[in-house]
């Protein structure tokens, strides 16, 4: 930790926890103290620490081959693009190695579609209150004044409309409008799923001017809300033209993934996009493991969500500064009436690793392999930490 603070950029609030391994959904620190992992490297660790499926197929990988560059094909991309078109029900996938840099190539093909039409047509529609990533195009997109600020002026074009507001977003697309991007469930801005009707009036506002429709499941998505992606939690479901997507596919490892329909597809063509890591063997190897485990754990993410859910519903109503529990499957958040910080250190004191985001909401993202012990564990401790910060 000292080395870190003479040597690293500060840049980050850490707590001060030193973790040396991992094991299913608890992590060991430096003094062999057992942590329960509730946040889960923000989504990433789905799977928990050291699945010996997943150990297995990077001690196999790492042995054969790491990297290769996309000059060359690798055993594992066209396996792995396939497996996401049939889950996603888009067509095709480009690999890179995070949210963000998924984000700013969903940018690309919204721009580049948006000029093949017209010169005017370069405007994207975001949602306030939204995260996007840390990138300036990602950025440009975050619908959050206090990540823009120090940055700006940043990509011209960006409108942000309140969610849930259609009429808003109704008099923000136009024919200049070349995308509408949003997260299913907003994340960092708090836990919050969009509305059905407002998805559905975002889809057919982007056909009707002709623009791309692009959802953001860098968090939401991968099983988190216990369906592959959170669009798919409606019936139909409502499709969009590009989707991007990270954390639990990579098990760890930095992958993340557009995946995108014909029509968005050919705004990319040869030359105008590409990346030196994304889309290694040991990546997408890990990324086929990753997907074969969701496929078995669905049923359970949707049970154990709506079991803690419920156990954190029940602390909701013997704790007055609890103000409302919300989300869906392993995705949930409890919004507290003051700023949540404190409780997240009290709660880490206590062997629970949680974190606080948009200030007051408590945020929870478990590993999806979590037990009703688990829950019942985690519970305890922060029943425990709300009655002290009472």
């Amino acid at each position: 930790m000292d080395l870190e603070k003479a040597y690293v950029l500060q840049n980050y609030g850490r707590y001060p926890l030193l973790l040396l391994r991992g094991e299913g959904a608890y992590v060991w620190d430096d003094r062999g103290r057992q942590y329960l992992d509730f946040i889960a490297g923000i989504g990433v660790n789905g799977f928990g620490h050291a699945h010996p499926r997943i150990v297995k197929v990077i001690q196999e990988q790492a042995a054969l081959m790491i990297h290769c560059s996309n000059l060359y094909y690798n055993p594992y991309q066209g396996i792995l693009a396939k497996r996401l078109a049939s889950i996603s029900g888009l067509q095709r996938t480009f690999f890179a190695n995070t949210g963000t840099e998924a984000m700013e190539g969903a940018i690309k093909m919204m721009r580049s579609h948006g000029r093949a039409i017209s010169p005017a047509k370069h405007e994207i529609v975001s949602l306030e209150n939204s995260f996007h990533g840390r990138s300036t195009g990602a950025l440009t997109l975050t619908g959050q004044p206090k990540y823009r600020k120090d940055f700006e002026p940043l990509l011209p074009g960006v409108k942000y409309v309140p969610k849930q507001d259609i009429a808003a977003l109704e008099a923000a697309v136009n024919e200049n409008t070349a995308g509408i991007v949003l997260e299913v469930v907003q994340g960092e801005g708090g836990i919050y799923l969009i509305d059905e009707a407002f998805l559905r009036k975002a889809r057919s506002l982007a056909d009707k001017f002709n623009a791309l429709l692009v959802f953001d499941e860098i968090q939401c998505g991968v099983g988190r809300v216990g369906k592959y992606f959170a669009y798919q939690m409606y019936d139909p479901a409502v499709m969009p033209d590009v989707m991007v997507t990270a954390k639990p596919i990579g098990s760890g490892l930095p992958l993340g993934v557009i995946c995108s329909n014909e029509k968005a597809s050919v705004t990319i063509g040869a030359g105008m996009h590409g990346t030196t890591f994304g889309g290694g063997p040991l990546a997408c190897r890990v990324g086929i493991e990753s997907l074969d485990l969701l496929e078995e754990l669905l049923p359970s993410i949707r049970e154990m969500g709506a079991y803690f859910k419920e156990q954190l519903r029940k602390l909701a109503s013997r704790h007055r500064m609890v103000k409302d529990v919300r989300g869906t499957g392993l995705m949930l958040g409890m919004e507290l009436d003051r700023p949540g910080k404190d409780l997240v250190t009290d709660a880490m004191n206590e062997g629970l690793l949680i974190n606080c985001t948009n200030n007051t909401v408590l945020r929870f993202l478990p590993p999806f392999i979590i037990r009703k012990k688990d829950v019942d564990r985690a519970v305890k401790v922060l029943d425990k930490v709300l009655k002290r910060a009472a």
